[in-house]
């Protein structure tokens, strides 16, 4: 039976780093999901649904660099190496939906948030915080940031303009992804995080939102 490498922190600091890079350049590891709006027509918007709908899934991308940002954190200082395996592979699974948003800013000619490496550092500064208290907390982090990431998607459904049937197949999608992922996390023994976290990670949700809307 084949050993698993065992990473020394400078291992982790490095692979860190390389993560880093990779989520901010849109070439974050993938497990290879099919685009899930690629059977679906694109029809025609006027130019400011276009916008708007741009406007949504710069958001979108902005919150999976954040994810990103949180799985590596937690992966780095987790003392538990399944907790730590878990991470990386939920931050494999949602590199999936960085992708997707990429390739829909893409298509509607957009750009991504130009913030985006500001929200990594503050997002993987959450991370490390959250992972250093524990395992159990740090796992009720995830589903927490889950929670709202759903809360969130299902305002945006709402929110595209009705033509942009490509973008609502890839939120849709993605909804389905995070809530797998808050199921996964409690199962594995998160706790449920006091309500002054859960107010403060809401306040920078929005803080998020409202910039990268424009930004």
């Amino acid at each position: 039976m084949k050993s698993q490498r065992h990473y020394s922190t400078f291992d982790r600091i490095c692979l860190s780093l390389d993560q880093a890079v990779r989520a901010l350049a849109d070439n974050a590891k993938t497990t290879g999901q099919p685009y899930p709006a690629k059977h679906v027509e694109e029809k025609i918007m006027s130019e400011e649904q276009r916008k708007h709908a741009a406007a949504l899934m710069r958001i979108n991308h902005t919150g999976e660099i954040c994810a990103q940002a949180l799985y590596h954190a937690q992966g780095l200082v987790s003392r538990d190496l399944q907790t730590q395996n878990k991470m990386q592979q939920s931050a494999i699974e949602e590199g999936d939906h960085l992708a997707w948003c990429k390739q829909r800013l893409d298509e509607l000619g957009s750009h991504t948030s130009y913030l985006n490496p500001f929200w990594y550092a503050g997002s993987f500064c959450l991370g490390m915080a959250a992972g250093m208290v524990g395992d159990g907390w740090s796992l009720g982090f995830v589903a927490e940031t889950e929670r709202q990431v759903i809360k969130h998607l299902a305002g945006h459904l709402t929110l595209l303009p009705e033509e942009d049937q490509r973008s609502y197949k890839i939120l849709a999608k993605m909804e389905t992804d995070e809530a797998k992922h808050r199921d996964e996390a409690l199962s594995a023994g998160g706790k449920e995080l006091p309500s002054i976290i859960k107010i403060g990670m809401k306040l920078m949700s929005k803080l998020m939102v409202k910039t990268t809307y424009f930004v």
